[in-house]
């Protein structure tokens, strides 16, 4: 019998950082994850914006260069390049980040059990055994298809791209972030080419149903003559917004699972340490009717139409078109504030210090 306040399923960023902030509020925490590390089978590019790195104790060096350069790719070749006035990225070493957020976990006294899966509210499943779990609250941080969410009745998520992407050697060139629209690479989102001078990404994502994965990205590795492969990462993008119930009465959502991923940009690591804070402050507060996505999604109802756009965008010629049009200077200063903005996911915070006495009593039992 495993017994504690809340089990959080699922050791990716959103797990990991709603784990550390409950144990911090005194709470007694059980984090699971199927996998043995978690460094194990990384499935993000890891690309970190400023605001993030700013906001959030990360580990300075495992970040790489800052990158302040954008330069976008046509169909046909064309090239924008889009210069911010500071730095405004940085690629994260994400299996050290991930060991670095875990260790501070288990410093703040979260109990960490790997190779371990959720089954239901009340078992979980360790080297092919069923045990028992006595938990108050359940957060699922289990990715884009969360099994608490079915558990629990909450939303799911419907719309996805799938995107996969190569680790390279690099021969520590000038940091750079080069995006390549064209839908027959990736239909509906973008193709990808970051170096940030110490290792390379490149990587590919569309809709599933509108492309091969695996020969859009061979074409782009071909055609940017890439070094030896390192490593390589795949998996599911939610691009439908954040959903509207993630949360009731024994259950919250944060994450992927969540749907706190951008519709527009794709980008879901601001908004998986946000909300997950968020619901570490609603639990720690013990109203767990706080937690609704409906307070969101107002904000993301422009990024869902831009999605829409670019799913309908699938004529080389019509990108094209819309390329050219980036060069006149209003075009373009809506695609820098696409890609520099320092809008995030909005910060709500219920008002809850870290170190404060959890309001443990009211929590669901």
């Amino acid at each position: 019998m495993h017994k504690a306040d809340i089990l959080v399923v699922g050791a990716g960023l959103a797990g990991l950082q709603c784990a550390r902030k409950l144990a911090g509020r005194g709470l007694d925490v059980l984090l699971i994850d199927r996998k043995a590390s978690v460094a194990d089978a990384v499935q993000t590019t890891g690309i970190f914006v400023r605001k993030t790195w700013e906001d959030f104790p990360l580990p300075a060096e495992q970040l790489g260069p800052a990158i302040g350069e954008v330069t976008l790719h046509s169909p046909a070749g064309r090239t924008l390049r889009l210069t911010a006035p500071h730095d405004e990225f940085r690629v994260g070493r994400m299996p050290w980040i991930y060991l670095h957020m875990l260790e501070q976990c288990v410093r703040a006294g979260v109990r960490w059990l790997p190779s371990a899966r959720f089954v239901s509210p009340d078992e979980i499943e360790r080297g092919g055994r069923r045990e028992r779990a006595r938990v108050r609250t359940i957060v699922g941080a289990d990715g884009p298809r969360s099994a608490v969410a079915r558990a629990f009745g909450l939303d799911q998520n419907r719309e996805f791209l799938v995107g996969i992407e190569d680790i390279v050697a690099t021969g520590g060139g000038s940091p750079a972030l080069h995006c390549f629209l064209d839908p027959r690479l990736a239909p509906g989102y973008i193709g990808w080419f970051v170096d940030d001078g110490v290792e390379a990404h490149i990587g590919v994502a569309g809709y599933p149903r509108r492309f091969d994965p695996l020969e859009s990205l061979a074409r782009l590795r071909a055609s940017l003559k890439a070094g030896r492969t390192i490593e390589r990462r795949g998996g599911l993008i939610p691009v439908g917004g954040i959903l509207r119930r993630i949360g009731g009465d024994h259950a919250l959502l944060v994450g992927d699972a969540a749907g706190a991923v951008s519709p527009l940009t794709a980008g879901g690591i601001d908004a998986a340490l946000r909300l997950s804070e968020f619901a570490a402050d609603v639990i720690a507060n013990g109203d767990l009717r706080a937690y609704s996505g409906e307070r969101f999604r107002a904000r993301f109802i422009t990024r869902r139409w831009m999605r829409r756009a670019m799913s309908l965008a699938a004529s080389p010629a019509l990108v094209e078109l819309g390329f050219s049009l980036l060069r006149l200077a209003p075009m373009r200063r809506i695609a820098e504030h696409i890609f520099f903005a320092r809008r995030s996911f909005p910060d709500v915070s219920t008002g809850c210090r870290e170190g404060a006495p959890a309001s443990a009593g009211v929590l669901p039992g």
